[in-house]
């Protein structure tokens, strides 16, 4: 229930649909404006607020946003004890793409494969577990699990080292369904691999689920504090962005409130195995 109701709720509240209702109801009340008082200055804030978020669209504060969560972990240091394993967080792939048109279909997100293909290959004893079932609202899509086992297999990855974990749906269910498939032991070292925005809220809730992890930050969207200053093409591409984080940082909220995760905004503290 959560899953779903997630989904509704958000699909309100993202900046970028909050620029259609505000269009919308500006063009409502004007049109009630004869017989509303008042109705007029309602569409006139509304048109406002609808201009304000294109405004910001193509502002640098989605990347004022972004960079705090892509800031907060730096890469594992893959020194010292052998790496046990390597987890990988699905929604680098289009599933629906890749299994429709017998192809591989990387997004924006792809980074996720290609450097976990990366650390496989620099890591030869490493497992490799892949975390992704089918996150869409409808049911009957193609899961991203199918898509991603052919595409290591064919990047060089050995079908052996391969474990799929094809159920999941979030992230709370990428940490919960993973640990009760693989079962790690005291003493072994797992990277996880995901977005640099997304890794926070990942380490919080993979701690919470007592799934003792460490952190390899891909899919970085800036190059570092210096695109706080930096302004976008176009108000698409700021909302956009803006969309990302706001579901992100909405995301860690709902999660710490429902005690899904170790704290409100995770960060580094320490080794690893006294992370909580």
């Amino acid at each position: 229930m959560f899953f779903y109701a997630a989904k509704v709720v958000w699909f309100f509240l993202q900046p970028s649909s909050l620029v259609l209702l505000a269009l919308a109801g500006a063009w409502w009340f004007h049109r009630h404006s004869a017989s509303r008082e008042g109705a007029n200055r309602v569409a006139g804030w509304m048109s406002g607020l609808g201009l304000g978020m294109c405004l910001i669209g193509l502002s640098p504060v989605p990347n004022w946003l972004i960079l705090p969560l892509e800031q907060r972990f730096e890469r594992a240091d893959l020194g010292g004890a052998p790496i046990t394993g390597i987890v990988i967080l699905g929604g680098g792939e289009d599933a629906l793409v890749a299994v429709a048109r017998h192809t591989h279909a990387l997004n924006e997100a792809g980074e996720r494969i290609s450097e976990a293909v990366a650390l496989a290959r620099k890591l030869p004893l490493a497992r490799i577990v892949f975390s992704g079932g089918n996150a869409a609202f409808l049911p009957g899509v193609a899961t991203e699990a199918v898509a991603v086992r052919a595409m290591l297999t064919d990047m060089g990855v050995a079908a052996d080292r391969i474990a799929i974990e094809d159920r999941s749906r979030d992230t709370w269910e990428n940490a919960t369904f993973t640990k009760k498939m693989i079962g790690p032991k005291e003493g072994e070292r797992w990277l996880l691999v995901t977005s640099a925005w997304h890794m926070p809220r990942s380490i919080g809730v993979f701690r919470a689920a007592g799934f003792a992890v460490e952190p390899w930050p891909v899919d970085y969207r800036t190059a570092g504090w210096r695109d706080g200053l930096s302004f976008f093409q176009s108000p698409a591409d700021g909302l956009r962005r803006l969309d990302l984080v706001a579901k992100e940082y909405s995301g860690m909220l709902a999660y710490w409130l429902k005690g899904r995760t170790s704290s409100l905004f995770p960060g580094p503290c320490g080794k690893v195995e006294t992370c909580r």
